[in-house]
C-alpha cells in the first residue's frame, strides 16, 4: 500500500510512544486516525484531545469504520498485541493490509535524508537533543521520537520545509532494520531483549546488520567501545581524560558547578571549553558527543552546536527533576537495565555527593530480571537505600522463581525492603531528606504525580 492512498489508519497499541508518533503524523496529513489500547495514560489522553479517538476495549469485528473500504485502510501494529486479540484477528482475518510501526516508520522516512539513532539505551535522549540541535540551529527536521521532548512537549516534529528526519532505531523486534539511513549513531549495545535474541551475539549480529543499511555516502558515529563493520565513514565518540588516536570527538573534565554541568571538548583536532550540557549525567555528556559529532559532520557551527545544547530540557522521564529544594531532590527515570541505572546512579553521586539516595524501582518483565538479576542486584547495591516494587509483566507470563523477593535477597545495600505502589506513596510521605529516585519503565511513572503531592 502506499501512505499517500490511505484514508484511515488504525493502531494496535496507540498509546505506545512510537505509536503515538505514528497516530499524530497521519493525523496531520488529513488521515482519519483511530486506535485501540489496553488502558487509559496520560498520552492517550493527549491524543483525544488532539481529536484522535483512542478505545479501551476490545471490539473484534466490530472495529471497522464503515467509510472506508480495505484499500484505504492501513492497520499498524505494535508486537506488544497479543496473538489472541480480536481486533487484530479480524483484520489478518479479513485482507486489511496490516504493518509493523518499524515498516510504516521505514516508509514514512525512505524519501527523506534519515539520521537514525539506535542503542540499547540512550537512544531516546540522543535522537531528542539531536532534533532539538537540528531545531535550534536551523538546520531543520522532521522527528519520530521514542520519548516526549521536554522543549517541545511532543514525540512527533514535522517541518515540511525539511527533507531531513531523525528517527530513534528500535532494537526490539529487529525493528530498526526496516531503516536505511543516511547517517546513523549506535551508543550501546549491551545485552537486552534476550527473550526475542536469545543471546548477547545475536543482539550484536542485528547491530552489526544495521550498520550495514547506512548509505555508503553517509557516516556511522559510534561510542568508541563498539566494534561495528561497515561500508560508510566512521565517527567515534565518548569521554576520556586521557587523548585516546581513535576518538575524533572527545569529551574531559566533567564538572557541576553552580548547577551547571559541563564539559571540555576536544572535536576534530579542535578544543573548546566548558561547554553546557541543558541536563546533566555522565552518560548524557556521551549522548551530547554523539550529537556533537552529527553536527559538526553536517557543518554546523560549533558555536551553535553548543548553544543548543545548554538550552536542551532533556525528555520526560530521562533524568527528570520532580523536585529540587535543598533538602529534598526527587527524580524520575525510566532506566530499566543494569547499565542505565549504572549511569544513574553515578550521576546522581556525582551531583549529590554528600546526601544519601533512595531508589525504587520497579523491574520491568520477567524474562529481564531473570537474565540480569545478579548485574541488578550489583548496581542497585550501590543506594543507601533501596525499595523494589513487583515485577511489571508486560507482554509477558509469570516465570517461577523470578520474583521481586529473590532481587532483594541479592542486594547487598544495609536498607532494603519490597513494597506495594501504596506502601511506596506512605514511604513518601515520611521521606524528609536527600534524593529519592523513582526508576523503571513499566507503570511507576503513575506513581509520579501522588509521590510529589506526598513530599510536598
Amino acid at each position: 500500500m502506499r501512505l499517500e492512498e490511505v484514508k484511515y489508519c488504525y493502531l494496535l497499541g496507540i498509546g505506545g510512544i512510537g505509536m503515538s508518533a505514528l497516530a499524530r503524523y497521519f493525523h496531520a496529513n488529513g488521515v482519519h486516525v483511530e486506535g485501540y489500547d489496553k488502558t487509559p495514560t496520560p498520552l492517550t489522553d493527549e491524543l483525544q484531545g488532539e481529536g484522535i479517538t483512542v478505545r479501551f476495549e476490545d471490539r473484534g469485528a466490530h472495529v471497522v469504520h464503515p467509510e472506508f473500504s480495505l484499500s484505504e485502510t492501513l492497520v499498524i501494529y505494535t508486537p506488544a498485541i497479543p496473538k489472541d486479540h480480536g481486533e487484530w484477528n479480524y483484520f489478518k482475518n479479513n485482507g486489511y493490509t496490516l504493518s509493523k510501526r518499524a515498516e510504516v516508520l521505514g516508509m514514512i522516512t525512505h524519501h527523506q535524508r534519515s539520521y537514525a539513532v539506535a542503542g540499547t539505551h540512550g537512544k531516546t535522549t540522543t535522537s531528542t537533543l539531536l532534533a532539538h540541535v537540528f531545531k535550534a540551529t536551523g538546520f531543520g527536521c522532521n522527528a519520530f521520537l521514542g520519548g516526549i521532548s521536554s522543549n517541545y512537549h511532543t514525540n512527533l516534529f514535522l517541518d515540511t520545509a525539511s527533507g531531513n528526519c531523525v528517527v530513534e532505531a528500535d532494537e526490539f523486534d529487529r525493528s530498526f532494520l526496516h531503516l536505511s539511513p543516511y547517517a546513523a549513531t549506535v551508543t550501546s549495545t549491551d545485552a537486552d531483549h534476550l527473550d526475542i535474541y536469545g543471546e548477547a551475539n545475536e543482539l550484536k549480529h542485528a547491530f552489526q546488520e544495521f550498520a550495514e543499511r547506512i548509505d555508503n555516502s553517509g557516516y556511522l558515529v559510534v561510542h568508541h567501545t563498539i566494534k561495528l563493520g561497515s561500508k560508510c565513514a566512521q565517527v567515534a565518540y565518548g569521554i576520556s581524560e586521557t587523548p585516546v588516536e581513535e576518538l575524533a570527538v572527545r569529551g574531559y573534565n566533567l564538572r557541576y558547578e553552580h548547577e551547571r554541568f559541563l564539559m571540555d571538548v576536544t572535536a576534530f583536532g579542535a578544543n573548546y571549553t566548558s561547554v553546557e550540557i541543558g541536563i546533566p549525567g555522565t552518560h548524557n555528556a556521551e549522548n551530547a558527543l554523539a550529537v556533537m559529532a552529527i553536527g559538526l559532520q553536517e557543518k554546523i557551527p560549533f558555536e551553535k552546536i553548543a548553544a543548543a545544547l545548554a538550552s536542551f530540557k532533556g525528555v520526560k522521564r530521562r533524568f527528570e527533576f520532580q523536585i529540587k529544594t535543598e533538602q529534598c531532590i526527587y527524580i524520575d527515570d525510566y532506566a530499566h537495565h543494569p547499565t542505565a541505572i549504572h549511569c544513574l546512579i553515578e550521576s546522581v553521586r556525582l551531583m549529590f555527593p554528600t546526601k544519601k539516595i533512595t531508589g525504587v524501582f520497579q523491574p520491568h518483565l520477567f524474562s529481564r530480571t531473570r537474565d540480569f538479576m545478579d548485574e541488578f542486584a550489583k548496581e542497585l547495591s550501590a543506594l543507601d537505600e533501596v525499595i523494589l516494587m513487583p515485577i511489571y509483566p508486560a507482554r509477558e507470563l509469570p516465570i517461577p522463581g523470578i520474583t521481586s523477593d529473590a532481587l532483594l535477597s541479592k542486594i547487598t545495600a544495609s536498607k532494603k525492603q519490597l513494597l506495594s505502589p501504596n506502601e511506596v506513596l506512605t514511604f513518601a510521605q515520611s521521606f524528609e531528606e536527600g534524593v529519592l529516585l523513582t526508576i523503571g519503565a513499566g507503570d511507576i511513572d503513575r506513581l509520579v504525580e501522588p509521590i510529589i503531592t506526598a513530599l510536598s
